[in-house]
């Protein structure tokens, strides 16, 4: 597949049909890539439907593609992936910074969304943290390459360690889920995809992404999955979007980190489908 930012790695699964909506799935940042955050769950997603998972230049095996920035500039390269797929509208499912691209989707390319499913998303808060933790992330985003870089690198070698700080039981991750996280963060490059979002997306004082007050626009049906207890992401951001969407549900597993389709595979797996039943009923009567 070749948009124009490069030729992106994509995986694949299931069959095209006209009564069951295909779905795209969009990888979160760090070291993260559509085999890690779809692992366990393409294949159940394509049992009736044709299921796309896509690696964003600068991650997974589109690493080596120079990365485009921020959520804007990414949804831009969906859009041209679907162009490049055949693909017209799509049920949209994003992780983390891949909910932040969702969400860009929805807003700027709003007639490729057929339906949107968000996972500990970002782009739903005015900061990071309090606002000394925001602080200190921009100052970190300003360094320049020769410092950011290799600090990101030397971070990544303990990608391992910091998976007790993303989710709740690291032991309910998949062991082939840790490793190809694992071998994508001490990559030479596996610290630039992020850094490049962080740096579009982070002010001094603020987010530049926060799409809390234009979520209301959204009105395809929508899943918020967020773990109760995420400690990357405030669930609150997802709560507040909730209410302000017109079709939106919001399942809070319980016990759960930032990984939430991974750490509560089962009930995701549920309430995915849930919603894909939902925009299958909608495409079918027009939207």
């Amino acid at each position: 597949m070749h948009p124009s930012s490069g030729e992106l790695g994509v995986l694949h699964a299931g069959r095209a049909s006209e009564a069951r909506t295909p779905v795209l799935l969009l990888h979160g940042g760090g070291s993260d890539s559509a085999a890690v955050s779809w692992y366990r769950l393409i294949e159940p997603l394509a049992a009736d439907r044709e299921v796309w998972g896509l690696d964003l230049p600068g991650f997974g095996s589109s690493i080596d593609l120079e990365p485009v920035g921020g959520p804007d500039a990414m949804a831009d390269v969906v859009a041209e992936a679907l162009d490049a797929l055949g693909v017209g509208r799509a049920a949209v499912l994003g992780v983390s910074m891949g909910g932040d691209v969702a969400l860009s989707l929805a807003l700027h390319h709003t007639p490729r969304v057929a339906g949107l499913g968000l996972i500990g998303s970002g782009g739903l808060a005015p900061r990071v943290g309090s606002r000394a933790t925001h602080l200190a992330a921009w100052l970190a985003s300003r360094l320049p390459d020769p410092l950011l870089l290799p600090a990101g690198r030397l971070a990544n070698r303990f990608a391992r360690h910091a998976l007790h700080a993303m989710v709740a039981d690291p032991a309910s991750l998949p062991d082939a889920v840790v490793d190809e996280f694992v071998r994508l963060a001490r990559h030479p490059r596996g610290a630039l995809g992020y850094a490049r979002y962080n740096q579009a997306t982070l002010a001094r004082d603020r987010l530049t992404n926060d799409r809390t007050e234009a979520v209301q626009r959204i009105a395809v049906p929508a899943l918020l999955f967020h773990g109760a207890d995420d400690p990357m992401v405030d669930p609150e951001g997802s709560r507040r979007a909730a209410r302000r969407m017109p079709r939106a549900t919001l399942v809070e597993p319980s016990g759960c980190g930032h990984w939430a389709q991974l750490e509560a595979h089962d009930e995701f797996l549920a309430a995915s489908r849930a919603l894909l039943t939902e925009v299958d009923a909608a495409e079918a009567a027009g939207g």
